[in-house]
């Protein structure tokens, strides 16, 4: 049996950001159609673990995001829940509704990591599709948000 505890798995891929989240998005997918809805956080999140790796996609699970402050850099300021190919950051959730709080939240993991998208997919919902909010944070720290529903950009942190 594989240990899904390790802190990286797999080779760096090949895949652009855009079809490694397609990729994501397909694993989860599967997660959620095996599992269902009402499970803990960290069960979809090591499902999804198995997931990925049985379709060879590089993973860093529990990615610390560090932070400084005033000259001092606090190691494990934060911790991402999936760090996908290098590139792909992806927060999970397992609650009844997304917040404002967790745009606000990813998109500041974004910018702290210097990656420019992520995911959040929230695994307690009908249909998977309705759960998965894609974040885009471009360079000048600006993000947005790709309503799934809508696909309409909505504009945060705008100046």
């Amino acid at each position: 049996m594989n240990d899904l505890t390790a802190e990286a798995q797999g080779t760096p891929s090949t895949l652009k950001v855009n079809d490694l989240t397609e990729a994501v998005i397909g694993a989860a997918m599967e997660v959620r159609r095996t599992l269902g809805p009402g499970l803990l956080e960290s069960t979809y999140e090591l499902c999804l673990c198995r997931e990925l790796t049985l379709r060879g996609l590089p993973f860093e699970r529990q990615r610390a995001i560090p932070i400084v402050y005033k000259g001092i850099k606090l190691v494990e300021g934060y911790r991402a829940d999936l760090l996908v190919d290098n590139q792909l950051l992806v927060e999970l959730k397992a609650v009844d509704a997304l917040l404002s709080i967790n745009d606000a939240q990813i998109l500041t993991y974004l910018r702290l990591g210097g990656w420019s998208v992520g995911l959040i997919i929230k695994f307690n919902v009908q249909l998977l599709k309705h759960g998965i909010r894609r974040k885009v944070l471009n360079f000048s720290g600006r993000g947005f948000v790709l309503n799934s529903a809508t696909s309409a950009p909505l504009w945060l942190n705008s100046k």
